[in-house]
């Protein structure tokens, strides 16, 4: 059954199907435009097609609203979404704006809003969820909430002016790591570097692996060095090191000193291999085990939730140290061979005979084909005295065989040269290398 009434924070996400009944994206925002003396009327949603592309889907399209989907007439036009002049994102943009009450004046911030059917295939803005201010002086809990109509309210915010970036945050809080780093480039610059600044160090140190080099950078640049730091600190070491080739040598000199001594050494050590090699692809924390930790303990080791899916693909069998660079290399135990044998089994008798590691000067080139040749998703790198000192993964290689520009891409056009991962050229420093839409 179709609702005449839903509040927009609830359709985030939500599933879009065509009259089939097959999936074709999900709901990222709620696009409405300003009139004189009504609510705001909708005219369409953004949704999210597979590529990561935003289209616009018009709400006279939109036959079924209910049971967290959404069901759309005919096919969708799959022309990027492009926002125009007087219209406004309900999510990205009103939601957290500062309002007034005409009844007393009193203020208040928008929660969440309404949008009601009027009449067949017409909707506006209904109901508004309104958060009043604390009126007690403890820290805890919030203001009280209260409902209204659009009309006996007062934005103190000029309508496409930026709201409160915790609202953003919270309305799109259930987004992959890789969609909430497409949602924040569809947003200004400036809301941009607000809302990450409002985000947790993992959170955004997570978004940032998924942002194209130059936006990383701006992010990174507008952090306070402490922020900076601690954000790379969350990061992968590879990522990070990539991020911090890209500053100058002084801040990242700076970054490097504020960071935690482990993770900033392995970041050291990254930035030292040419970006070319396997050196400069690999990560330095894959999954490391002696030769008597039994199957349990593996599986227990790769079941953990931090763990990558192409990092827990596979353990690493060394003899001591147990940290990179480690101890001799025996080989790897793949996680399918380790679910064929009892827990007790000793790790070091189910080695792959036939997987031999890369060397850690080898051409990334040369990493690809070993890859590819033997179907793996992650290959172990070791250096001149067989010590294991970190492994390549499917996605390293892959953004690094990719354009650059390959996660702003249109998903419909052919793919550009592909790229040497974007360190600078050696030099003497102290850290190694551093290298239309259509008418509506």
């Amino acid at each position: 059954m179709s609702a005449t009434r839903v509040f927009v924070a609830r359709l985030a996400g939500c599933s879009v199907f065509d009259p089939a009944g097959d999936k074709v994206g999900k709901v990222r925002d709620v696009l409405v435009v300003y009139r004189r003396s009504e609510a705001p009327r909708v005219v369409g949603l953004i949704v999210e097609v597979p590529g990561k592309r935003r289209v616009f889907v018009s709400i006279g399209r939109v036959t079924s609203i209910g049971s967290g989907q959404i069901i759309t007439t005919g096919t969708i036009a799959l022309r990027r979404f492009e926002q125009r002049g007087g219209e406004v994102r309900v999510i990205a943009e009103m939601l957290g704006r500062r309002v007034s009450l005409r009844q007393d004046n009193s203020k208040a911030i928008i929660e969440d809003v309404s949008i009601d059917e009027t009449s067949e295939g017409d909707w506006e803005v209904g109901q508004v969820f309104l958060r009043k201010p604390k009126t007690s002086p403890s820290p805890f809990g919030k203001g009280p909430t209260v409902f209204s109509s659009w009309a006996d309210i007062q934005e103190e915010n000029a309508p496409g002016e930026a709201q409160s970036a915790e609202h953003v945050i919270a309305a799109y809080s259930d987004l992959l790591p890789a969609d909430l780093a497409n949602t924040l480039l569809d947003l200004t610059e400036e809301r941009r570097y607000e809302v990450a600044e409002e985000l947790s160090d993992d959170r955004l140190a997570d978004v940032l692996e998924e942002m194209p080099e130059d936006e990383q950078v701006q992010i990174l640049n507008r952090l306070e060095d402490g922020r900076a730091a601690d954000v790379l600190d969350q990061m992968q070491p590879d990522d990070a090191a990539d991020l911090i080739a890209q500053l100058t040598d002084e801040r990242g000199e700076a970054l490097l000193a504020l960071m935690e001594p482990e993770e900033a050494d392995d970041v050291r050590m990254l930035l030292s291999y040419d970006a070319d090699t396997a050196g400069g692809l690999m990560t330095t924390e894959p999954v490391i085990v002696s030769a008597d930790a039994t199957v349990a303990e593996g599986l227990a080791l790769i079941r953990r939730h931090e763990i990558a899916p192409a990092l827990g693909a596979a353990v690493c069998v060394v003899l001591p140290p147990y940290e990179p660079p480690t101890g001799r290399f025996l080989g790897m135990v793949h996680f399918q061979r380790m679910l064929r044998y009892p827990p007790n089994e000793r790790l070091g008798t189910l080695l792959d005979q036939q997987l031999e590691p890369v060397h850690v000067g080898a051409s990334a080139l040369e990493v690809t084909r070993v890859m590819a040749t033997y179907n793996l998703v992650s290959v172990p790198v070791v250096d001149d005295n067989n010590r294991l000192v970190g492994v390549v993964t499917i996605d390293d290689v892959l953004d690094h065989v990719l354009p650059e520009d390959w996660r702003s891409q249109d998903p419909e056009q052919p793919l550009g040269r592909t790229r040497i991962r974007g360190r600078k050229a050696p030099v003497a420093t102290s850290t190694g290398r551093r290298t239309t839409n259509g008418p509506r």
